[in-house]
């Protein structure tokens, strides 16, 4: 069991460690990008990743405080489904108006890897295999759909 600070302390060190191996990579239109704190340019727009000490989870995030405004760029996303597959090479599951972990509703598009913990850094190379392409390909999916969403900023 770590206590609060350690725990922080290893989370804080996986974060940096994957923002140093993505950091070479360039986004989909060649830009320096900071992969950990992706700016989608929408506000309430995001693409998460995270890990915890049981699975790691990346997808995207709708967080706008109303509903129907949430559920018209969830109906975007939807839209835009085949296309976000196609990128990603997987079908990941759709959540309109669920709860984030602080009880606030919000919509999630993503996929979970389960039986891993970034505690150990033995899974760390495998959490890293996991986020890496997914938010490359989210990337790439962005720079072509994020003009869908021009009507609705």
């Amino acid at each position: 069991m770590y206590t609060r600070e350690e725990a922080s302390n290893i989370k804080q060190a996986f974060w940096t460690a994957f923002g140093q191996y993505l950091s070479p990579v360039t986004s989909a239109e060649g830009l320096k990008v900071n992969w950990v704190n992706y700016k989608t340019g929408l506000k309430n727009v995001y693409f998460r990743m995270q890990a915890d000490k049981r699975t790691a989870s990346i997808g995207i995030e709708l967080t706008h405080p109303d509903a129907g405004i949430q559920e018209l760029f969830f109906e975007q996303f939807k839209e835009l489904r085949n296309v976000l597959h196609s990128y990603l090479g997987e079908e990941w599951d759709w959540q309109l108006h669920t709860r984030d972990e602080y009880g606030k509703t919000i919509s999630r598009i993503g996929t979970v890897m389960e039986g891993v913990s970034v505690f150990k850094r033995e899974d760390w190379p495998q959490i890293i295999s996991f986020f890496k392409p997914r938010i490359i390909a989210l990337d790439e999916f962005w720079s072509d759909a994020k003009y869908s969403f021009e009507a609705l900023k």
